[in-house]
């Protein structure tokens, strides 16, 4: 599963780059709206199975990382939108329904699949930490993304931590 969460990474992350040329605080608008979409489909599924009686003894601990991670995002998205990231029609068309995409793949590959779904997770905070470090080398005295570079590195061990709660290794 992990070469199919880099296909899929990459495949997505050169489609993104081309839509949003030269546009960064669309781009990260985009990426912060589609960045929430894992943690909700997470709590979903955690609370189903709560639900259904099939709690772990991880239960309440994901529950909670999963809801401070939406949180967090929240934050972020909301910063973006301070600097004009939703301000087009379009891009507001293209996260809504990318996001809808997104978070049913994501109830589905965590029912099914927990570990290899933090691990596409994980890839992605990585490679949004590596796009905030980028945009960083033309603009090294913006603050707040330095923050919000440093909460995806946060993010990332945090589902790296999950894989190891609920499977042992990390290895997706």
């Amino acid at each position: 599963m992990k070469k199919f969460n880099e296909v899929t990474l990459n495949i997505t992350v050169a489609i993104i780059d081309f839509l949003y040329q030269g546009r960064d605080f669309q781009r990260f608008w985009v990426l912060e709206e589609i960045a929430r979409a894992p943690y909700f489909a997470f709590l979903s599924v955690l609370h189903l199975r709560e639900s259904l009686g099939l709690r772990g003894p991880e239960h309440i601990y994901l529950m909670k990382e999963h809801f401070a991670q939406t949180l967090n995002e929240t934050e972020h998205l909301e910063y973006m939108e301070s600097r004009g990231g939703n301000a087009y029609w379009v891009d507001r068309f293209v996260a809504k329904h990318l996001v809808l995409i997104y978070y049913w793949l994501n109830v589905v590959y965590y029912w099914l699949a927990p570990r290899s779904a933090y691990h596409l997770s994980y890839e992605v905070e990585i490679h949004a930490a590596e796009t905030y470090a980028k945009f960083l080398t033309k603009h090294p005295n913006d603050q707040e993304i330095i923050k919000i570079m440093n909460d995806e590195i946060h993010h990332s061990q945090e589902l790296k931590n999950a894989m190891d709660l609920i499977g042992g290794t990390s290895n997706g």
